[in-house]
């Protein structure tokens, strides 16, 4: 296994595109919003979300984007996502999603990664990156090729959107990411809807065979955490614990564990 501490960017093979990325004629920022862990009530990491450069919501940026530049918008997103969370003096770990049909290599295109973390000091091991379920991949087999290069050069891994997009659970046939972050459509209304709480318990069970921890992502009610929690479910994201800072670590209040 190739770990990341272990081989620096200047030793991994690049090309043209990881070294020469073009200009995006637009700017954008990144809102941050904590994940948290019931059992030590504390934050474990901060997911970086795309914002404008004034705080606007994330359509008003993925509405310039298309074939022609994704590549280039997701590699920005990673190195203006780690430059502004050094900014902020993060400490925890870093969920950063990713793009995966704007991965063509992944040994070539973790290379701007790994250049902006040494550049600007953040630790790798605190690195997640997020692939987004509900994005339509174009290549299956790819994914899983992005997902094991990643974990085999020891990054954490999460599905996000799990449940609401086009892999569903045949993903989990063909790799093992660290975390699945539950669909928020499944997470409304738990604590009073049956079906919904069969299908969480069937995941459940499906998660502790497969060794994966799960995450209840779009909490917005005491409710909600408290049925989720006592489901077992130890991670937490959603706007009962704290919305998005724009450009900033939003804390997180005791008294809502």
């Amino acid at each position: 296994m190739t770990c990341i501490s272990e081989k620096g960017a200047s030793e991994l093979p690049s090309c043209d595109r990881c070294r020469n990325l073009a200009q995006l004629p637009f700017s954008f920022s990144f809102a941050f919003q904590p994940i948290v862990r019931a059992s030590t009530r504390s934050i474990e990491s901060y997911e970086a979300l795309v914002r404008g450069t004034d705080g606007e919501p994330a359509g008003t940026i993925f509405q310039h984007i298309d074939e022609t530049n994704i590549y280039q918008f997701d590699q920005a997103c990673r190195v203006t996502a780690i430059k502004k969370a050094v900014e902020l003096n993060l400490t925890t770990y870093l969920n950063l999603n990713f793009t995966p049909n704007a991965v063509y290599e992944p040994h070539l295109c973790i290379r701007t990664t790994l250049d902006a973390a040494n550049r600007y000091g953040f630790p790798l091991e605190k690195i997640v990156f997020e692939v987004t379920e509900g994005e339509e991949v174009k290549d299956k087999q790819h994914l899983v090729r992005i997902i094991n290069s990643y974990k085999a050069m020891g990054f954490r891994t999460a599905i996000d959107d799990f449940g609401a997009g086009y892999s569903g659970l045949n993903l989990l046939a063909d790799y093992e990411p660290d975390t699945i972050k539950l669909d928020r459509e499944l997470i409304t209304d738990i604590h009073m809807h049956s079906r919904k709480q069969a299908i969480i318990k069937g995941i459940i069970l499906v998660c502790h065979e497969l060794k994966l921890e799960l995450l209840a992502e779009g909490i917005e009610l005491k409710e909600e955490y408290l049925w989720l929690k006592d489901q077992g479910i130890d991670l937490f994201q959603g706007y009962y614990f704290a919305r998005p800072g724009f450009e900033s670590l939003p804390e997180v209040a005791i008294e809502k564990f």
